[in-house]
Formats: C-alpha cells, sequence, structure tokens
C-alpha cells in the first residue's frame, strides 16, 4: 500500500482519511466498476429486445449471475482489467475483454459476440462517468452539505434575537442580528442544494458518431432510440437523442458550476466568519492539545474557516475547467477530454474536505455577546438612518443632507444622538420613537428574517 505521506496530492497525502470515502465513486477501479454495470446492463437489455433475433432472452437466474461480475468487483478484478489494458493500450476494450473472461468461466461464451455490440467506448464511458458523479454527489457531497445546512440553521435559530453590529464598506452600518445573517448564508444554499437535487445529467448511447448506424444496419426493425431512451432512464439519468460521437455534457457541466456556485457561497461564509472571530464578534471554543502559533502561545486561529476557502477555491478552478473543456469538441470526437473528466474526483474531494472543515469550524464557535454590546454602544451614530428618514417623514426635503451635515464621519454615543434628536422639527410621537430607539433596538425585520424557511 502507498505511503501517503509519499503522495504529491493533497487528496491522496494529507487529506487523504477524509478524501477516501470518495474512492468508492472516483477512484480508477470503480470507474471499471461503473463501465462494467454498463457493459452487463446493456447485454441484459439487448436480449430482452425481441426482434433482436442470435440474443436469447437471458432469464432472471442468469441476469443474476451475470449482475455479480460488476457486484462482486474488487481489487483483484481491477488489477485483471490493468493487466489487458497493458496488452489492448485501450482501457474500454480491455473491460469488454474481461466481461468475455468471465462468460467463458460462466460457460456463456454465446453471450460472448454481444457485450459491446454496436457500441463506441463514449457510449459507455459518458454513463459511467456521468452515473460516478451522480452516486458521488448524492452519496457524500450532498450528505457533507446537508450537515453544514444542519450547523447553519442551528445558528439562525439561536441567534435570530442575537444583535450586532454589521458592516459595509468595513464601516459601522445599521444593526442586525447573528441568526439573520446566519440565515441570509442558509438561503443561498438550500436554493443551490435544491438545483443540485433536482438536476438530471444527460446521456447518450447512438454509436460512433450518435447516428445508431451500427445498430440499425444490423437490426432496421428496432426503435434503437426508444431503446436508448429506455437504458438511459433505467440508472436515473435523461437521454440526450441528438449528439455526435462524444455526450455534449452540458447537463454535467451545469452540475459542475453549481457544485462551482457553492464552493463560492462557501467562500463568502469562510471569509465572513474569519472576520467575525477578527473582529472579536465570535469565539473560537479551546482544545487543549492544539497550537495556534508555534511561537504565540495565546492564538487561536480560525484555520478550519482558512481550510475550506483554499480548498473550495482549488474546486471550483477545476470545476471551472472541466465545465469550459468538456463542452467543446474537435468536430465529432478527440480525446482531449478524456484526461480530464478522470479528474472530477478531485474536483469534489476539495469540497468536501472544504465542508468538513466548515463543520468543524462552525461547531467550535460561540458569540462574544460583551464584544457585540460594547460595538453597539460605540457606534450609536447607526441610527443616523433612522433620522434621515422621520425627518422625510415629517416632510423635509433635505432630510438626508441635514443628518448627514450632523453624524458623516463622526463616532456617536448615546448622549450625542439624543441631543441631536430633541433639536428635530418633527412630530412628538415621532421624537418619543427616536428618543426610544437604540442600536440594540433598531433591527426591523431581523429576527422574523432569521426564521424564514
Amino acid at each position: 500500500m502507498p505511503d501517503s505521506l509519499n503522495s504529491i496530492s493533497t487528496i491522496d497525502g494529507r487529506y487523504s482519511k477524509e478524501a477516501s470515502i470518495l474512492s468508492n465513486y472516483f477512484s480508477e477501479s470503480a470507474l471499471m466498476r461503473y463501465r462494467v454495470m454498463v457493459e452487463v446492463e446493456y447485454l441484459i437489455s439487448l436480449s430482452k429486445e425481441k426482434k433482436l433475433d442470435g440474443l436469447p432472452l437471458i432469464n432472471k437466474t442468469a441476469q443474476a449471475s451475470l449482475r455479480k461480475i460488476y457486484q462482486k468487483f474488487d481489487s483483484i478484478s481491477a488489477r485483471r482489467i490493468k493487466k489487458i489494458e497493458s496488452q489492448t493500450n485501450h482501457d474500454v476494450k480491455a473491460v469488454e475483454l474481461y466481461i468475455a473472461e468471465k462468460l467463458k468461466k460462466m460457460n456463456k461464451t454465446s453471450l460472448i459476440p454481444w457485450v459491446h455490440f454496436g457500441l463506441t467506448s463514449e457510449d459507455v464511458n459518458n454513463i459511467s462517468y456521468s452515473i460516478m458523479w451522480k452516486d458521488g454527489i448524492k452519496n457524500v457531497y450532498i450528505e457533507k452539505l446537508k450537515l453544514l445546512l444542519k450547523e447553519i440553521k442551528v445558528l439562525t435559530v439561536k441567534h435570530s434575537k442575537d444583535v450586532m453590529l454589521s458592516l459595509t464598506h468595513g464601516q459601522p452600518a445599521t444593526p442586525t442580528t447573528f441568526g439573520k445573517e446566519m440565515a441570509v448564508f442558509l438561503s443561498r444554499l438550500n436554493k443551490q442544494y435544491k438545483s443540485l437535487k433536482e438536476l438530471k445529467l444527460e446521456c447518450k448511447l447512438s454509436g460512433a458518431t450518435g447516428t445508431w448506424a451500427a445498430h440499425v444496419t444490423a437490426y432496421p426493425d428496432i426503435d434503437w432510440l426508444a431503446f436508448s431512451k429506455k437504458f438511459i432512464t433505467s440508472f436515473g439519468l435523461k437521454h440526450n437523442s441528438l449528439t455526435t460521437q462524444i455526450e455534449s455534457h452540458d447537463s454535467l457541466s451545469e452540475q459542475y458550476h453549481l457544485v462551482s456556485r457553492i464552493n463560492s457561497i462557501l467562500i463568502d461564509f469562510s471569509n465572513d466568519m474569519w472576520f467575525y472571530i477578527s473582529r472579536g464578534v465570535l469565539i473560537q471554543r479551546k482544545v487543549k492539545s492544539e497550537t495556534g502559533s508555534s511561537t504565540m502561545p495565546h492564538k487561536i486561529n480560525p484555520i478550519h474557516f482558512e481550510n475550506a476557502e483554499g480548498n473550495c477555491g482549488l474546486s471550483s478552478v477545476l470545476l471551472t475547467h472541466f465545465a469550459n473543456k468538456l463542452t467543446v469538441s474537435r468536430m465529432q470526437r478527440d480525446l482531449s477530454r478524456s484526461t480530464v473528466i478522470r479528474n472530477q474526483g478531485l474536483a469534489l474531494g476539495y469540497s468536501v474536505i472544504a465542508l468538513n472543515n466548515l463543520a468543524k469550524g462552525v461547531g467550535r464557535i460561540t458569540i462574544n455577546k460583551q464584544k457585540i454590546k460594547n460595538e453597539l454602544n460605540n457606534h450609536w451614530e447607526v441610527l443616523a438612518e433612522a433620522l434621515q428618514t422621520i425627518l422625510r417623514k415629517n416632510g423635509f426635503a433635505n432630510a438626508y443632507e441635514t443628518i448627514k451635515d450632523l453624524t458623516r464621519g463622526e463616532s456617536l454615543n448615546k448622549n450625542s444622538i439624543k441631543e441631536i434628536i430633541s433639536k428635530l422639527d418633527v412630530s412628538s410621537d415621532d421624537k418619543d420613537l427616536l428618543l426610544g430607539l437604540s442600536p440594540e433596538t433598531y433591527t426591523g425585520l431581523s429576527s422574523v428574517l432569521a426564521r424564514l424557511r
């Protein structure tokens, strides 16, 4: 077994424990297994075509035996295919020959000519890569994302009424609640999560240049369009009838962009959490065995959010390249995309590492209520918006300019704001309303928004 310490990739090295869960879906062995599955299921589907003479119906017992070829696929199986590939120099052909070997051992040699019947490698590959992406997203990525969404949701509810100072352009703005700010991220992520779950990947099964020429020549009376659609949809995929030799991968590109958009939101989230910690608004729970700085013993660095930011960036760089590359082909087919799509798991791996770190980071934070209170009390000028709005309500045409002259660039306290309010020529009710305001109460619908779903 290779030593992870000698790996040139952090996915296989430093973060191998976190990323290894993806090997069931994105390793070369997994790709082989998916290819074998597609070939076997295709063989079984062919046998069900009544107008296809020469290939008898494969009964349920025989179907179960054939499916064991991929269901019991293991490292020995993978190594055998690699051995065959060393001779063929063609990975899909190696899979075909491997299945032929299995059929010989099962005394089903009559089925061998029908393995890969009328197919091109892309027919097998585009379906296999789509299934592996679908499975990896569903079984790993979405589960990790759901855990983070759950953690953020807890923050929105728990802190729906915890008032804090917001910053725009890095400067004190109007107050908000921490729960409401977390709810913004929760809402953004939920929208992308929903899109990711609902989008179906398109696939093709139509031969060398997407014309079904070989299929139609051999069996012109079979509705190959209907056959292909039925076969592809059986995997939970969507049939694409108009392609070249290769699937256009427009739908897969959409999924790459979706994950990349999630990465962007998570980078935004990581940055905000980093700044909250930097401001002292958030405190990180101490872990006795951990070291923050090798020279400054006092430090608890926001490493989980920094890690997430970096890994989300790496993921998005790759996914963006995939999305751009896989949707482009030189005429009907070239192989430049082949080496690119093999790295799907690498891109998703960086995202999974980021999600793990974010879940850890969120689980370690608590609100520094005294810090929040002090920030609010030090910036009574944030009520300036309320003052100019009430002046407008009372018919002042130059309301904004009046309050701007009194507050812009100033750090005002309670007394100075009250003094300004007392001199305003507004109704007594409005003056009482303003005098009753404080940074802690000027939060609008924040607590309500924090609980919106």
